[in-house]
């Protein structure tokens, strides 16, 4: 800190930020060298690709990691360091982009599966401080038989560990309105709808996300800057954008991390959360993703704590949870 007639300085420390990690997939939270242990154990190499030509060969690397989470024991070690991580970076709250249906065959049904999921989550997030809500992702290139009855699996859990329902995978020639049952599903149990959109389509994806999903959240949403119309329509409704700054990098979503639009939705009025997406394929995890947020794209830390709170608010969360986060960020700023 500066004192006499120089402006104070105060650098915050961004671990002591309570936030929420509200864009990150389960599988792609291990850590790196865990993947490589269990990848050894069972004699199975998992190539790890950090420069992708395309989305498909993401895809492709994604689905390869299943492999080694097959066994029950290497799912719940990953649901153990990944909560660990995130309680030793500021997440008060976690919510999981999770496939029960992948393990299917590890645990009997699908169903199983999730309940085997949500029990860990409730146990490890209680003993570290962190609440974990699960966000049931239908694949968007699969049928839409698939997904309704994902979509209605997940809606029989609403209240017990199922928040939310998304949509993932990528949007070019699999529009939103596909799946606009499998939504009016989850919406009727009371779940959030959070799917992907705006991230390798443009604004005419998130558009169709908000009007036949009734999306609560956009998970990316970051080709909105192409249309003034809808940040004012993002702005107005207080939709929040999931934004993943370096996965926008990777994925050649923009060319270069310093043109990353958050600023521009940020000055909008647009509502977003900072997050890491899919950190073992990526590099960063969440507290990086601020910190770049802070260096690279000089989000002041009144920005910083506002994308905290977003992070908070437009979450899953308990409403106790969000009482306490808001009390605890207003003091973190002070």
């Amino acid at each position: 800190m500066t004192t006499g007639t120089e402006t104070d300085t105060v650098v915050r420390d961004l671990t002591a930020l309570p936030k929420a990690h509200l864009h990150l997939h389960m599988e792609a939270a291990i850590r790196p060298e865990t993947l490589t242990a269990m990848g050894d154990e069972l004699g199975i190499v998992v190539p790890m690709i950090k420069d992708f030509d395309d989305f498909t060969q993401f895809s492709d690397t994604y689905r390869g990691m299943l492999a080694v989470l097959a066994r029950e024991e290497n799912l719940y070690r990953l649901i153990d360091e990944s909560l660990e991580d995130c309680a030793r970076e500021g997440v008060v709250y976690v919510e999981f982009g999770a496939s029960p249906q992948f393990y299917t065959e590890t645990f009997g049904s699908a169903e199983k599966a999730l309940e085997a999921m949500i029990d860990r989550c409730r146990t490890t997030g209680d003993r570290l401080g962190v609440e974990v809500g699960l966000m049931i992702t239908v694949d968007r290139t699969e049928s839409v038989a698939d997904a309704n009855e994902l979509a209605r699996l997940a809606a029989a859990f609403a209240g017990r560990g199922v928040v939310s329902l998304g949509l993932a995978n990528d949007e070019r020639g699999n529009p939103a309105e596909r799946y606009e049952e499998a939504f009016r599903i989850a919406r009727d149990a009371g779940l959030l709808s959070t799917p992907h959109a705006g991230e390798l389509a443009g604004p005419d994806q998130i558009e169709a996300a908000l009007d036949a999903l009734g999306a609560d959240r956009i998970l990316h949403g970051v080709t909105a800057v192409q249309s003034a119309e809808l940040m004012a329509r993002l702005a107005r409704d207080g939709i929040c954008l999931d934004v993943c700054p370096t996965s926008n990098l990777l994925l050649s979503v923009i060319d270069e991390i310093d043109a990353h639009p958050l600023r521009q939705l940020l000055d909008a009025g647009v509502r977003c959360s900072i997050n890491a997406d899919d950190p073992i394929l990526f590099g960063p995890n969440i507290l990086a993703e601020y910190q770049l947020a802070r260096d690279v794209l000089a989000l002041t830390d009144e920005e910083l704590a506002a994308c905290a709170w977003s992070s908070v608010e437009c979450g899953g969360g308990s409403a106790a949870l969000k009482e306490r986060a808001k009390s605890d960020i207003a003091a973190w700023l002070a």
